[in-house]
């Protein structure tokens, strides 16, 4: 049976920092829609949806997996955020809300891996 990733603080955390992003990212201008504004929004919506396709595998290896790949594409957000920020792209407090919200996150996932690794 399929874990519900609706019960997990990684997802939620995830999820609220996937609609920070989205909401952070809309005075890009327009020469990075298709830029940088379009890879943090990628590597926002990487973090939740690796832990639902994850909770969907039936093994535990894959779940880990999953995390594991959820967790990487967390931190290169958080990479992302700061160089947005520097570039003048993002304001300092919208960039400390994703910087505070994706160290949540990359941590819950992390508690999570290490649960799962005590099984």
């Amino acid at each position: 049976m399929a874990r519900d990733h609706r019960k997990l603080t990684a997802f939620s955390l995830a999820d609220d920092l996937t609609l920070c992003v989205y909401r952070s990212t809309r005075g890009f201008p327009a020469e990075e829609r298709f830029g940088l504004q379009a890879q943090l929004r990628r590597a926002a919506v990487s973090v939740p949806a690796n832990i639902v396709e994850g909770c969907a595998r039936e093994g535990e290896r894959d779940f880990q997996r999953f995390l594991e790949i959820a967790f990487g594409s967390c931190r290169e957000l958080l990479y992302l955020a700061t160089l947005s920020e520097r570039l003048g792209f993002l304001n300092g407090d919208a960039s400390r809300a994703i910087e505070t919200l994706g160290n949540r996150t990359a941590g819950a996932i992390l508690r999570l891996r290490q649960s799962l690794d005590r099984r």
